[in-house]
């Protein structure tokens, strides 16, 4: 029986492909070749793909940018709270400074 990709394998070189995928023998070429199932690839069906939700890579490529993005502006945002806080709290240690406390006792001399 002929296939697009070959006769099919006999004997000992059934087993030349890996995870359930079907041998062809290429008669042109002299060599084996291997149609994997839907999870697997390779030239012998040796590699797991993992099952993606996404149409394609450019979409996977999209979500990682704008997560990246997202992390990229809360750091600076977490930055430029610090920033704030920090010029806060100066400016509120030099005012107290500034002001004469009259809670304080002096002491005598």
């Amino acid at each position: 029986m002929m296939a697009d990709h070959g006769n099919l394998c006999e004997g000992q070189e059934v087993t030349y492909c890996m995870n359930g995928g079907t041998c062809y023998k290429i008669p042109s070429m002299n060599t084996l070749s291997c149609v994997c199932h839907d999870n697997y690839k390779g030239s012998r069906c040796e590699q797991f793909q993992l099952f993606s939700i996404s149409a394609d890579a450019g979409e996977a490529g999209l979500i990682a940018a704008v997560v990246i993005v997202a992390l990229l502006i809360l750091v600076m945002l977490a930055v430029v709270i610090y920033y704030v806080r920090k010029m806060f709290k100066a400016k509120q240690q030099s005012q107290q400074n500034n002001q004469p406390q009259y809670w304080r006792v002096k002491p005598r001399v």
